[in-house]
């Protein structure tokens, strides 16, 4: 697993991979070094790089970065990987985009812009990344949680739900990177129904309650 960006989401998910088993490679906008204390923290499994030498040795690559840095993004490194986007547009952080704003594009058609040649699945922007981490429960568990993914490519989307299970939840596929607006901020899936952010260990939500939030999103 490679991940360009390693802030709470990133680091959450490398942090449930490891637990997993894959082997994780961290990268951020500031330098492989300002990593060490996290790489330490996640143990042997964990190592830092570039953001090139992350895309380059991950399977499957995670972009999570603010959405106004998608123009600093190599593409060259991602040529045919998959990637997991788990960006959310803010224009309070990411100023006004006119495309994003029209709705003309959703933020991950927007990302596929910019790295063309990627297979890029939308995943994990729809939660908290305190809840991310308690809600994890192994495969058969009664309580075990779902998270929406949406893409383009079925190969894609099959290896990112081998890997959302194997690090301790379920998947429902909510469409292609156009219907992704469907989890994006503020939709009824984003957040909520895994429970208020002031409640760090949330509640577990089925695939039902999230086919549900899926369905009811309006735009």
């Amino acid at each position: 697993m490679g991940f360009i960006g390693s802030g709470n989401i990133g680091s959450t998910i490398a942090r449930l991979a490891v637990e997993a088993g894959h082997q994780v490679v961290l990268s951020n906008s500031r330098g492989p070094e300002t990593l060490a204390d996290t790489v330490a923290e996640l143990g042997p499994r964990a190592s830092a790089g570039t953001s090139g030498e992350a895309a380059a040795a991950g399977d499957i690559v995670v972009v999570t970065v603010p959405v106004k840095a998608f123009p600093d993004l190599s593409a060259a490194p991602l040529v045919g990987k998959t990637v997991i986007d788990t960006c959310n547009y803010g224009p309070e952080r990411d100023g006004h985009i006119p495309e994003l704003d029209s709705e003309s594009l959703t933020s991950s058609e927007l990302l596929l812009r910019y790295i063309p040649d990627a297979r890029v699945v939308k995943a994990f922007n729809n939660i908290f990344y305190k809840h991310l981490l308690s809600l994890a429960r192994p495969a058969g568990a009664p309580d075990r949680s779902y998270l929406p993914i949406a893409g383009d490519s079925a190969p894609a989307k099959a290896a990112v739900t081998e890997f959302i299970e194997s690090i301790g939840y379920g998947v429902v596929d909510a469409g292609r990177l156009a219907d992704s607006w469907r989890q994006a901020t503020g939709t009824p899936v984003w957040g909520t129904p895994y429970g208020p952010f002031s409640n760090e260990e949330g509640q577990p939500v089925g695939e039902d309650a999230i086919r549900v939030a899926l369905a009811t999103a309006k735009r």
